[in-house]
């Protein structure tokens, strides 16, 4: 059966988008401990795309159904388990791209909701915290998404973020959500 196409964040109710983050029934990866197998030959691109092979994977129902028994390994390798097989995939940067942001309230009661490049959406708070690392081109923004896997903040997310935290003013420059302050500092 297809899946259904994302819901676009900006139509959705906060409970709306609370509902969709709690609905997510995950499988128990971290449970599964399969002898290793190998390599998947998948690898995930800086930019979100999954590659099988060296070609995209163009049925989004496949990459969704992908990313929902990848698991962070101890190492900090990525691999795709199920209770039988443990196979290696590359992760150019992070597995998932925050593609859009909805902020619901203002400063302190702010709500910030993302839309994962999968569909998934994730509110940042104190168990999904929001970070900032220092690159050559640039800060780097990641959002925690569960069990060490994170998303990488598209470039357009990351300039309505900033711009949120300029009209904020706090010092250092920040963003709040769900009553958690996430400083723009890399490192903070």
């Amino acid at each position: 059966m297809p899946m259904p196409p994302p819901p676009e964040l900006a139509n959705l109710s906060l409970a709306e988008i609370a509902r969709l983050a709690e609905d997510n029934q995950l499988p128990p990866v971290e449970q599964w401990n399969p002898t290793h197998c190998g390599d998947s030959e998948m690898r995930i691109a800086r930019d979100g795309t999954w590659f099988h092979q060296g070609s995209p994977i163009g049925r989004q129902a496949m990459v969704r159904l992908f990313s929902t028994i990848l698991r962070r390994e101890p190492d900090g390798g990525y691999v795709l388990v199920t209770p039988v097989e443990k196979l290696d995939i590359a992760v150019e940067d992070a597995p998932f791209v925050a593609v859009e942001m909805k902020i619901d309230g203002k400063a302190r009661d702010a709500v910030l909701s993302f839309r994962l490049n999968t569909g998934d959406v994730i509110v940042a708070d104190a168990e999904h915290r929001l970070r900032f690392e220092a690159h050559d081109e640039g800060p780097r923004p990641y959002l925690h998404v569960r069990r060490g896997l994170e998303a990488l903040l598209a470039r357009p997310v990351y300039y309505e973020l900033a711009n949120l935290a300029i009209e904020h003013g706090d010092t250092p420059p920040g963003v709040w959500s769900k009553g958690c302050f996430f400083a723009m500092e890399p490192g903070a």
